[in-house]
């Protein structure tokens, strides 16, 4: 199938199944014969995964504070889109990320309070001509997501974080589909595996019949 080179996000809180759900979306794209890169932030890059190690590692022996940690989260930003994003739509692939700004907004600006404009300023020096044509969002309960995360394994830096904390991401998840209703497709993640899955082929699917050139 020949499309316009997609650029797709998937977002949402801790344990949400973002990671199998990404997987759901590269195997429609697989299915039609569409080229594509997965990727992820923060990383995607050798200098971006250098900084997320500094981003999550907890008892680093050093305190990283709000600002210092929206900068960071921008510099990989900004390797990540000029190095692997920007060229990968030139060439035509579809782009499946794994967060963007929309995390940002919610994990910088929900949760740690900091300003929209001041992140949004950012955005716009970043990539202010590199916006996702679609955002899926994974959506559950914070507790659901956090016990779903703690069976993974240790936590990281972010995974600690108080429950406060990711009740403000969710609300600002959710609050940014409600401004962008367009672009936002807000999946139920409490359902089980086979129903998201099904839930993410029918959106993919509309989506390449929408864009098929």
């Amino acid at each position: 199938m020949k499309t316009k080179a997609l650029f797709i996000t998937a977002e949402g809180t801790e344990g949400v199944g973002k990671s199998t759900g990404m997987q759901v979306v590269c195997d429609v794209l697989e299915a039609a014969g569409v080229d594509y890169i997965r990727t992820r932030e923060p990383g995607g890059t050798p200098l971006g995964e250098a900084l997320r190690e500094v981003l999550l590692q907890k008892d680093a022996g050093f305190d990283i504070s709000a600002d210092t940690e929206l900068m960071l989260m921008f510099a990989a930003r900004m390797q990540h889109v000029d190095a692997v994003i920007k060229p990968a739509l030139e060439k035509g692939q579809c782009v499946v990320c794994d967060r963007f700004t929309d995390a940002t907004f919610a994990y910088q600006g929900g949760g740690r309070g900091i300003n929209d404009q001041r992140i949004q300023a950012l955005a716009d020096w970043v990539h202010p001509d590199c916006q996702p044509d679609i955002t899926l969002l994974f959506d559950a309960p914070i507790e659901v997501g956090l016990q779903r995360a703690k069976k993974r394994g240790e936590l990281d830096r972010f995974e600690e974080e108080a429950l406060t904390f990711f009740k403000r991401v969710r609300d600002k998840y959710l609050a940014l589909a409600t401004e962008m209703p367009s672009r936002f497709k807000t999946i139920d993640a409490v359902q089980d595996q086979q129903t998201v899955a099904v839930q993410i082929k029918q959106i993919m699917q509309s989506l390449l019949r929408e864009y098929q050139a």
